[in-house]
């Protein structure tokens, strides 16, 4: 769809045709989609979340015994994490599933949650990209569209539940009405209102660094005369503060049971000002500039070549440096902070992207009047081509193998189920199944809506004489060897690490006085694997191709051997290599990570 579009731009681009623009404006929701359809499971930054939305949709709101339905049925009180998390966002994702979720009672609830999100961000997306076409013109946002399309982070990310991308559709909104459009004074000073109140709200309720994105944006906007203290900043100010704590304390008092409560300014106090945010890791002062820039916007011209040009060409610079202005200053100002991560400052990519293409369509419009534009407008197809095969046949590939605690507590899933009908015949009485789930399995995928409850059982294995009870547990195993034979013999099957999973098997067949006795040995059932870097191909070397190929499985099922896809998809990959890249390539390398254990009486 990306390649068609910009075909159709540099086609169609003299006839003044649609078709190039609305392609790419259905490309951001369609590969956000894309993205959570390849990599649909989450990772333990996102865990919060998303057992909220779990808790809340299966358990719903008590309205009686709260604090006593709380602490039983819901997940953030037994792993309450660091600093407590708002859930604002897991009751309004909860919500606008409802309806979904009753048309279809059997659907993918945490896909569905998921794309809601996935599609909010999107839309911020969207209408970005129309305030920048009425901004500063149509070949303006289509190159903006280009490059966010072909921009990998942004739209794998849109869909997680990180604090960070609930807030970042707000945000975007906000820098959408920020961008100095041709309108009135006075049209403008309530735009900018809006702005501030959505950048405050969602500071307050999402994401505490906001407070000094919002700092920079309404200081430049206060310095270049756009706004006044009087009659923008003390309003929206104290309004965005008003509805963030009337959105925040209620809710969040009332799920932690602590009154009064703001989970933000907790967090903030946590991580800030005790400094507990560096035992998380730090980086150099220039990180931000120097990796994580680079890695969100991915295609090197657009920060080499495009920003630069913005900010040179007059026609281009005063709207540059508008955008650019604030951005910049919030990350360098937050560079002082020495734990850094990308998720941190990923609210500033809609303006630095559209910099770059306000600097990329200043030399397309140009590219007949000299060899040099002409040269990088051809520079800037090549590399937003490139940039988007990279994301998705390198990084897309890459990400979606780097959650195998989902891959092996489905894989366990199957085998049980499949087993149950034989083992299960002839019984009346349920089965009681009880799984370990080991760190790294909690950390790379497994939520509780992956979690079989026994309705799920009996639809997942229709054909099993008998009910199956389920039940998980995510405690540490002891430290101590005199209470390891007590612990993990109240579990059937355990997802551990292989090292984990090796000394589990040399104790239960060790003559030690801890030693399993045989009732209790354990096999192997299964292995998963994951992520494990990327491998360069050289020239010559064969590629395997195995999680390339195993997505285009996933994708089109058993049509995938019919239809000749993968015979296609190996052919186009050898045509790359062959006449573009010289027989390089990169591929995705994969390696044990969890080993599924079963119990042997």
């Amino acid at each position: 769809m990306l390649v068609c579009s910009i075909l159709c731009f540099i086609i169609f681009n003299k006839t003044n045709s649609r078709l190039g623009y609305l392609l790419l404006l259905a490309s951001i929701p369609v590969l956000v989609l894309f993205h959570l359809s390849i990599a649909p499971y989450t990772k333990v930054e996102e865990s919060f979340h998303i057992q909220a939305i779990h808790d809340i949709e299966t358990y719903g709101i008590p309205t009686h015994n709260v604090k006593d339905v709380l602490q039983a049925e819901y997940d953030h009180f037994t792993f309450p994490g660091a600093v407590p998390r708002t859930f604002a966002g897991a009751v309004a994702l909860s919500g606008l599933s409802s309806p979904i979720i009753w048309l279809k009672h059997d659907i993918d609830r945490q896909f569905v949650a998921r794309a809601i999100l996935g599609l909010f961000n999107a839309s911020s997306l969207l209408y970005f990209a129309s305030s920048l076409r009425r901004t500063a013109g149509r070949a303006t946002a289509i190159w903006y569209l280009l490059f966010q399309a072909s921009q990998f982070h942004v739209l794998y990310y849109a869909s997680r539940t990180l604090s960070n991308m609930f807030a970042f559709g707000m945000t975007t909104f906000a820098l959408a009405s920020l961008l100095p459009e041709p309108v009135s004074s006075a049209t403008y000073r309530k735009r900018s209102r809006v702005a501030l109140y959505l950048i405050t709200i969602a500071g307050i309720v999402f994401r505490a660094e906001l407070a000094l994105f919002l700092a920079t944006h309404t200081l430049f906007l206060l310095a270049s005369g756009r706004i006044s203290i009087q009659r923008e900043i003390i309003p929206a100010g104290a309004l965005g503060l008003v509805l963030g704590q009337a959105i925040t304390l209620p809710i969040d008092s009332f799920f932690w049971q602590q009154y009064p409560l703001w989970p933000e300014f907790t967090a903030f106090k946590f991580n800030v000002v005790a400094g507990q945010a560096s035992a998380w890791g730090t980086h150099p002062w220039h990180y931000y500039f120097t990796n994580a820039l680079p890695r969100l916007l991915l295609n090197p011209l657009t920060y080499l070549i495009g920003i630069p040009i913005s900010l040179l060409q007059p026609a281009t610079r005063g709207i540059a440096t508008s955008i650019l202005i604030p951005s910049l200053a919030y990350i360098a100002i937050y560079s002082i902070q020495p734990h850094k991560e990308w998720r941190f400052i990923v609210y500033s990519i809609p303006s630095l992207t559209a910099a770059a293409a306000l600097g990329t369509s200043y030399i397309w419009t140009h590219r007949t009047k000299s060899f040099i534009y002409r040269f990088l407008s051809l520079g800037m197809i090549v590399s937003t081509l490139f940039s988007f095969l990279l994301s998705s046949f390198a990084l897309l590939p890459a990400s979606s193998a780097n959650y195998p605690g989902a891959h092996a507590l489905n894989a366990l899933h199957n085998h049980v189920l499949s087993a149950a009908p034989k083992s299960a015949r002839g019984q009346h009485e349920p089965i009681t199944v009880s799984v370990h789930l080991g760190n790294l399995a909690c950390q790379t995928g497994v939520t509780r809506f992956l979690q079989l409850s026994d309705d799920r059982s009996k639809q997942q294995g229709s054909n099993i004489s008998s009910t199956i009870s389920w039940s998980y547990d995510k405690s540490p195993p002891p430290a101590s060897l005199s209470a390891m034979q007590t612990f993990w013999s109240r579990f059937d099957y355990v997802l551990l690490e292989p090292h984990e999973a090796e000394t589990l098997l040399s104790l239960s067949g060790s003559p030690t006085e801890y030693a399993y006795s045989q009732s209790y040995a354990w096999e192997t059932v299964d292995s998963v694997t994951g992520f494990a870097g990327l491998h360069v191909l050289r020239p010559g070397e064969e590629a395997s191709g195995g999680v390339e190929e195993g997505i285009l499985k996933w994708l089109f099922g058993r049509k995938v051997n019919e239809w000749g896809i993968l015979h296609s998809w190996r052919k186009i990959r050898e045509g790359i290599r062959e006449s573009v890249s010289k027989g390089w390539w990169v591929e995705v390398k994969m390696k044990e990570k969890i080993r599924i254990l079963g119990r042997v009486r």
